[in-house]
């Protein structure tokens, strides 16, 4: 008589009860950044209530964290990335000047690491309680074939909400509004399958450990730099801003059009702030045109803010970092960035 598995599944490569473990510890986690208005968490489906607004406009945004994973992994400091997917995804809709509400996580690995999970989940748990964001609900993996083992990717979705009146939409930009620069934090979350070439991580991980005196710190702690939020500097101040725009992939050509209207131009001057050391590290290491580099990287200014003239010293004044970049112009063209 032919003995039937009763681990068949496991035998694949997919372990139900650890799986069952880690949403137990995800679930530990997730419960810190609860707020009132979250009715449920575990269920098939996350409930949400939202209360205190007269035309509430919900703002939703689903990113990823890219390769840079491959370095957190590389490093096993796997709660730095956790981070970042919030903060990137909360910066998403802050440009149309919606607060945050709730967060779910996508995880899937070849093999579930617990440690690796915990981490990453302990990350996305403390980035969503600074924004006071709940983590309602999320969905973790196991895809033996797909992902080598302790590889993964990471997935954030966010919904947000904001008063249909006071939505930033950019509409109202004139020639003659200002732009502002926020610095970046460094590279956030773009741009990593260029660095781990110019740098030969692939070849030779041991190179994260290397210090550069210019950074002040190994190479490895500067790439894994947490994703900046600007939630929290922003928001007192998001009823004086015409328009805002979060640099990531694509850089300056590839976002600040995104928020202007048809018409006009962003004219951006390069030496009106600090490029941070480890651009021109990337660029002198990988010999890469600086055209390329401003396409690629967010070049040490992670979001613009379009304001009127009379609200640039208020601006100034609330955000010490903020550097002012540019000015808007009328369009001549098709070019709607002119970099100088």
């Amino acid at each position: 008589m032919e003995v039937k598995s009763k681990h068949a599944y496991s035998s694949a490569g997919v372990d139900i009860e650890l799986g069952g473990k880690i949403k137990n510890l995800i679930a530990r986690q997730a419960k810190s950044t609860l707020s009132a208005h979250a009715l449920n968490f575990g269920s098939f489906g996350s409930m949400f209530q939202i209360k205190g607004y007269n035309e509430p406009v919900l703002v939703s945004s689903v990113d990823g964290v890219g390769t840079k994973i491959k370095i957190a992994s590389l490093l096993e400091k796997n709660d730095t990335v956790g981070m970042d997917i919030v903060n990137h995804c909360v910066n998403d809709i802050l440009c149309c000047g919606a607060e945050p509400l709730f967060f779910l996580d996508y995880i899937a690995m070849g093999k579930l690491v617990p440690q690796q999970v915990e981490a990453i989940v302990t990350g996305i748990a403390q980035a969503c309680q600074k924004v006071g964001c709940s983590l309602i609900g999320g969905e973790t993996a196991e895809m033996p074939g797909i992902y080598i083992q302790e590889t993964y990717d990471l997935v954030g979705f966010i919904v947000g909400v904001v008063e249909k009146k006071n939505i930033i939409d950019g509409s109202s930009i004139a020639p003659g509004d200002v732009i502002l620069g926020l610095p970046s934090s460094g590279l956030h979350t773009n741009g990593y399958s260029l660095v781990r070439r110019v740098f030969g991580i692939e070849d030779n991980p041991s190179c994260l450990h290397d210090f550069y005196p210019e950074m002040g710190k190994v190479l490895g702690e500067e790439l894994l730099q947490v994703h900046h939020c600007y939630y929290p500097e922003l928001k007192p101040a998001l009823r004086t801003i015409k328009s805002l725009a979060h640099i990531t992939g694509g850089g300056f050509e590839g976002n600040i059009p995104r928020a202007l209207p048809k018409g006009v131009a962003a004219h951006l001057h390069k030496g009106s702030w600090d490029i941070p050391p480890i651009f021109k590290l990337i660029q002198e290491k990988g010999n890469i045109d600086e055209a390329e580099m401003y396409r690629v990287f967010n070049m040490g200014i992670g979001m613009t803010v379009v304001c009127s003239p009379p609200q640039v010293s208020k601006l100034t004044d609330a955000l010490p970092q903020v550097k002012i970049i540019g000015e808007v112009v009328k369009a001549g063209g098709k070019k709607n960035i002119i970099l100088d």
